[in-house]
């Protein structure tokens, strides 16, 4: 994964250097499963039990919004982040095996489709879930770079891992193009100055993906044409 990014053709006057993924949410769909795993480790390792609202808290935000939430909420909690990450994970794989991992409509063939184009995931998931997420998509080797909440000190909203991205990939901000479904992965993407296109397909908790350059309702949808409609939106 030492590729370095280059210039992959011109899409209607539009240079795209690279394609950034979100990945809960974008190419996968493990959020209620990581809401729900969340929730098994704290019941059995702090004696907490969260509501539904807890839950719903877990989906389109990273490990270091949900942390500062669940701390806030219920002053118990005795577990760093990093802890309630690797019990959660524990968790997790117990639930995804009972309901399996469900990857989102076009997600494999989207990454055959731009092999040529040098690819990152930036996700606020753990790097645990997300290797475990990868892996169990058997996708990883579609990716030069992948980064996770740890990689970055602000999470979404926050541009770093975007930025990171694009610093490890060498290629200019302008030259990226972001996938996201969530409203911070969205925002994100536009403070980091990069081209981004919404997928409606996995944004069931109904984040607002206007401010998104396009949206599109699955990545099958994922053109070059369309990419380069949303570059020319791009300021």
């Amino acid at each position: 994964m030492t590729r370095r990014a280059g210039h992959f053709g011109r899409l209607h006057g539009n240079d795209m250097q690279a394609l950034l993924f979100d990945l809960d949410g974008t190419l996968v769909d493990s959020e209620r499963e990581n809401a729900e795993a969340m929730a098994r480790a704290l019941q059995h390792g702090q004696g907490i039990t969260i509501d539904e609202h807890d839950r719903a808290g877990v989906v389109g935000h990273s490990w270091v919004q949900i942390y500062d939430k669940i701390s806030q909420r219920y002053p118990k909690l005795s577990w760093t982040r990093d802890e309630l990450i690797a019990a959660t994970f524990g968790c997790r794989i117990e639930v995804l095996s009972e309901r399996g991992l469900t990857v989102l409509p076009g997600a494999h063939e989207v990454l055959q489709r731009f092999s040529a184009v040098p690819k990152a995931i930036v996700t606020g998931s753990s790097r645990a879930e997300m290797r475990h997420a990868l892996q169990t998509m058997h996708v990883e080797s579609h990716f030069v770079i992948a980064l996770a909440s740890e990689d970055v000190k602000r999470s979404k909203p926050a541009p770093d891992g975007y930025l990171l991205a694009a610093e490890k990939l060498a290629v200019p901000q302008r030259g990226c193009v972001v996938i996201e479904d969530s409203e911070s992965g969205i925002a994100a993407g536009l403070a980091a100055g990069m081209t981004v296109i919404a997928v409606r397909q996995g944004n069931f908790s109904g984040h607002d993906q206007s401010a998104a350059h396009l949206q599109i309702d699955t990545l099958d949808e994922l053109s070059e044409e369309r990419i380069a409609r949303a570059m020319v939106r791009a300021p």
